[in-house]
């Protein structure tokens, strides 16, 4: 071993053996090594070994994929419009690798990968994870496929299965299965309602229904006998039914079968697969909407490769998934974060592990199934943030806390992330368990989420967290925060994939010129269209083949893109201000005991009112702090509590810029959350506006009253 091959491995930080005494007199000039001693050469030993565990240990920031701070590209020299700047030329990405064009091609991708290695995990309550292999999965889809056209169903884009189920190894199944032979599926969910469940079953012409229990069948069942619904002919379960059951849906002319039996139909009808084109259509999402009739989103596969295709391509040089990771499924199959994210595992090989159904046991299925990859939505971050913060409750502790979180977010804006710092072993280490323990990659998306909770939770977690943002028409994402940018209140640049421009807003005072205006987006992520519903999709997709999402966006100086406003909720108070709740209710979403906060205004008023829900875990500690004492629901009857939180978000509002106009003037403190269940929400936890005003009328009202004296 030569000296100067030694020093060159200590600086790489590669494989380092330490010379031994013999080798350090070799590597010494005669005179010199003469005149040393043992010892000296031991010490001289001990320093070297000490300086090669340093370089090998030490902490290394993550290479950008580009330059920070130019991180999308001018298309033809015009600043509003913007391309990734990882593309060569202004050629959009298509896809990754040349043998995953379509949805199809990525996961057989993954079953080349890993054969007989696990692909999808379920488990019972109390028990570990089984596991089905990927070699399992290709194969029942094949079967299961071979049954439905046995059934009569048509190989090719014109057949479209509805998939009406939770999360579970059944749904995906059933999904390659419809993809084995080019046929299109339609997810259904249990919030949809009679009246847009008996819309998509009957513009979407579905024939045959997969669902994984009892109520859900005779839920559809209902509809047939009530001849709602007369093109269902058949409903697959994946559990058993009663007898009854059956006997109803024979007597109003529909079969009920199980997927047993459909599975061993398809077996002794084997057929050889029928794989899709990129333009084929692989899936119609109906967006849940916050009024009027679900729309029927056109997704094809190349729509979904590029997609994925497009984040593989940015995390290329940070994150390369593994066929060891794991993600836990819990987010709903039937919108396309979760699925999108899931074609991205099987791409890989990876394993996607499903929770039990029961989000109340979400955090024992993540303590057991340990994965490295989590999707989340804001609101769940939040709640993470604020059991965090709960759970500090001595000035000590909360002081050695945000002590160690300014430690660690000075590593990371070094571009250094990593868990295994002195501080994530002091401070973190509980905090990281509680998820797992072995995360290396959050990512957040479907709504914005707190710069200061983001970047709270990327110095505990001490693991990648990625914000993207994106909408159902563009398949999942369309801007996507870059590896070792660590800063928050931005969602990126644009993917790979799409085009992304701001455009004017003359009754906002939002222009283009200053790079601010309704972001647009245009590339191979972009959706064909509304199934048979040319209105809307021409109100959505532009001449110019431009998606014009709705919402407002502005180019900041490094390229990445910050979402400032929406342009569909706006109305104008009685002086002719334009008001835009959604952005308002963001900055509230900030103040200490707020959970959600509902911001409403009627055009024959001259101010903005507000519905609060606040937040249980912390609401009766921010109270006591100031003298107020009561359970949850004699808080929120409170008026000096009231007063105290309405001045709480005033004082927020001031620090975010709301002008006055944009203040609420007075609020109601609801105790009962804004949920699914209860309609105050859509499945992807926006808010329903119209059914919030319905339901809060009486409170509205009365606010008006009271702030008007």
């Amino acid at each position: 071993m030569q000296f100067q091959d030694w020093l060159r491995s200590l600086r790489s930080g590669g494989g380092v053996r330490v010379p031994d005494v013999e080798e350090l007199r070799r590597f010494l000039p005669s005179s010199l090594s003469l005149s040393l001693s043992s010892s000296s050469l031991l010490g001289l030993g001990a320093l070297a070994s000490l300086t090669a565990y340093w370089l090998v240990t030490r902490p290394r920031p993550i290479r950008p994929p580009c330059d920070l701070h130019s991180q999308s590209i001018p298309i033809e020299g015009d600043p509003s419009c913007r391309r990734s700047a990882l593309l060569p030329d202004e050629t959009l990405l298509e896809f990754y690798y040349e043998d995953t064009r379509t949805a199809y091609d990525m996961f057989l991708r993954g079953v080349r990968v890993a054969g007989d290695g696990p692909c999808l995990g379920f488990r019972k309550a109390g028990e570990p994870y089984q596991w089905i292999s990927y070699n399992e999965v290709c194969e029942q889809a094949q079967v299961l496929g071979s049954g439905l056209l046995s059934r009569g169903c048509q190989p090719g884009p014109q057949q479209v299965i509805g998939i009406f189920a939770q999360n579970r190894p059944e749904w995906v199944i059933a999904e390659l299965a419809c993809y084995t032979f080019s046929m299109a599926v339609v997810p259904l969910y249990d919030t949809l309602g009679q009246e847009a469940m008996v819309h998509i079953l009957n513009i979407a012409e579905i024939s045959m229904v997969i669902c994984d229990k009892p109520e859900k069948a005779e839920s559809l069942l209902s509809n047939k006998e009530q001849g709602l619904t007369p093109g269902l002919g058949c409903i697959v379960l994946m559990t058993p039914c009663s007898d009854a059951l059956l006997e109803r849906a024979r007597n109003c002319g529909l079969d009920i079968l199980q997927l047993g039996q459909l599975m061993e139909l398809g077996r002794h009808n084997l057929r050889e697969p029928v794989p899709p084109k990129p333009e084929d259509l692989a899936v119609v999402c109906f967006t849940s909407g916050t009024t009027g009739k679900p729309k029927g989103a056109m997704i094809t596969h190349g729509n979904i490769a590029s997609n994925t295709s497009s984040v593989i391509k940015i995390l290329e040089g940070s994150f390369v998934i593994r066929q060891e990771d794991v993600s836990i499924s819990y987010l709903p199959l039937a919108h396309m974060f979760e699925r999108m994210i899931q074609v991205s595992m099987f791409c890989h090989g990876a394993r996607v592990g499903f929770y039990q159904g029961d989000l109340s046991l979400l955090m024992d299925d993540i303590k057991t199934l340990r994965p490295t990859f989590f999707p989340v939505v804001p609101r769940l971050l939040n709640r993470i943030y604020d059991k965090i913060m709960g759970s500090v409750g001595s000035p000590l502790r909360r002081a050695v806390l945000l002590y160690a979180v300014k430690r660690k977010q000075a590593e990371l804006s070094s571009g250094v992330v990593r868990n295994n710092s002195f501080w994530d072993k002091l401070v973190f280490s509980n905090i990281q368990a509680s998820l797992g323990g072995n995360l290396r990659f959050i990512l957040t998306a479907s709504a914005p989420i707190s710069p200061t909770v983001l970047s709270f939770l990327r110095a505990t977690l001490g693991c990648l967290i990625f914000e993207g943002y994106g909408q159902t028409e563009c398949t999942a994402g369309c801007t996507f925060s870059m590896p070792g940018d660590w800063t928050a209140g931005h969602v990126g640049a644009p993917l790979p994939c799409a085009m992304v421009k701001v455009s004017d807003i003359p009754e906002m005072n939002y222009f283009a010129s200053n790079g601010e205006g309704e972001i647009c987006i245009k590339g191979h992520s972009v959706f064909r269209g509304y199934l048979r519903d040319a209105q809307r999709t021409a109100e959505a997709l532009d001449a110019d083949g431009w998606l014009h999402t709705g919402d407002v966006g502005k180019w900041l100086p490094n390229g990445v893109l910050r979402i400032i406003d929406r342009k569909k909720h706006i109305f104008k108070l009685s002086q002719g201000e334009y008001i835009a709740p959604e952005k308002i209710e963001n900055v509230y979403t900030r103040s200490a005991p707020v959970l959600q906060v509902f911001v409403h205004g009627d055009s024959l008023q001259s101010h903005l009112i507000g519905i609060v829900v606040p937040d249980p875990e912390v609401l009766a500690q921010w109270a006591r702090e100031r003298g107020i004492v009561g359970s949850y629901e004699e808080l929120c009857r409170n008026p000096d509590l009231k007063k105290a939180v309405l001045d709480d978000m005033t004082v927020i509002g001031k620090e975010a810029g709301l002008k006055s106009f944009e203040q609420v003037k007075a609020v109601f403190l609801s105790s009962e959350v804004f949920s699914v269940s209860n309609g105050l929400l859509t499945p992807t936890l926006k808010s329903r506006r119209a059914a919030l005003c319905q339901a809060f009328q009486t409170q509205i009202r009365q606010l008006y009253g009271q702030s008007a004296l």
